[in-house]
């Protein structure tokens, strides 16, 4: 009887886990061999490095469009054109100028007509998008193999898609709070409108599998989450300027909180403020010690901080690993 058992697909587990049920043990087929494992789990890996290696490379490219992008939307010019070009001297870049990374190193961090510093942030940005799209790559295409069916290798890919947009907005959104105290709504409202679809596409497709569909109820676990998280900020926001009759944090932190929850939800929200306050309370304790740091003749309390590049930050950090944390702070704290 042991043959006709079906054998259990790699991500069954993950279904599971995310409907909220336990796995049944299934026996394993009598008729598996050696072989044909060994087979599938060579081709697996081997597609899972490729396809990292290729996220990175893209990430790359897109961190590199994403820098220009940085540099033009807060002087309100069009990403597209003119062609990449040095912003001190209007030098046009050659095709070898403009490779990712490379060209930064072969250049020396320097314009090649004027001399002009071209900054750490062009090849960080890189650096980070292709590692976080690496990543996300990789942890999606985990555990896959060669004969995964259609529905799951599609479910895949919009996985790691998703974990590669909302990489690549809170890389953006940090970037442009902390050079330019400014976290866009063309960047917050639809990001987290796409973060609420995804979600609950996600939570809607994770039902049909356990056979109970709960659209409505991951809809209204989100924009619970959303509304909770915003309004955590507001009421900081409400508190600090009752206290100190000013304005102490943007409506900005308050919408970008709201992305975090939808894509996040709300534990990984909360966790991601958590360390986003951690950040910013060393930076503030920092700029404390090293008075040099603050922006002009400020004082310590009068300087602002990018609060939303340490809620990215927190994130970030939140997306990769906040199941884990949460699980370890859960059995610390007795829970």
């Amino acid at each position: 009887m042991s043959e006709h058992l079906p054998v259990p697909h790699p991500f069954h587990s993950l279904i599971v886990k995310w409907v909220g049920g336990h796995e049944p043990v299934a026996a394993p087929a009598a008729s598996a061999s050696p072989q044909v494992t060994g087979a599938v789990y060579s081709t697996s890996r081997m597609i899972r490095i490729l396809g990292t290696v290729f996220a990175g490379l893209l990430g790359l490219a897109f961190g590199s469009f994403l820098n220009v992008c940085l540099s033009r939307w807060p002087e309100g010019e069009s990403v597209v054109s003119p062609r990449s070009h040095c912003r001190n001297c209007d030098h046009t870049l050659a095709w070898w100028e403009n490779i990712p990374l490379l060209s930064w190193l072969a250049l020396r961090g320097r314009c090649r007509k004027c001399g002009a510093w071209i900054g750490w942030r062009y090849p960080l940005v890189e650096l980070a998008v292709a590692a976080l799209w690496a990543s996300a790559v990789w942890r999606s295409l985990t555990g896959t193999d060669a004969f995964a069916p259609a529905d799951w290798v599609w479910l895949i890919l919009v996985e790691a898609a998703a974990a590669m947009a909302l990489a690549w907005l809170l890389v953006a959104l940090a970037i442009l709070d902390a050079e330019n105290l400014w976290l866009p709504n063309f960047l917050t409202i639809p990001g987290t409108i796409l973060g609420l679809v995804v979600t609950t596409g996600h939570e809607e497709f994770a039902s049909r599998v356990d056979g109970a569909p709960s659209l409505l109820r991951a809809l209204l676990s989100a924009l619970i989450a959303i509304v909770v998280c915003a309004g955590l900020v507001l009421l900081i926001r409400w508190l600090y300027k009752l206290i100190r009759h000013r304005e102490g944090i943007g409506l900005g932190d308050a919408k970008l909180m709201a992305l975090l929850a939808a894509w996040l939800g709300l534990p990984g929200a909360l966790l991601a403020f958590g360390f986003g306050a951690i950040l910013g309370s060393v930076a503030a304790l920092a700029l404390l010690a090293v008075p040099a740091g603050r922006r002009g003749s400020e004082s310590w309390a009068e300087t602002k901080l990018p609060f939303g590049t340490f809620l990215c930050i927190g994130g970030i950090v939140s997306s990769l690993w906040r199941q884990p944390i949460i699980a370890a702070y859960l059995r610390w704290s007795g829970f």
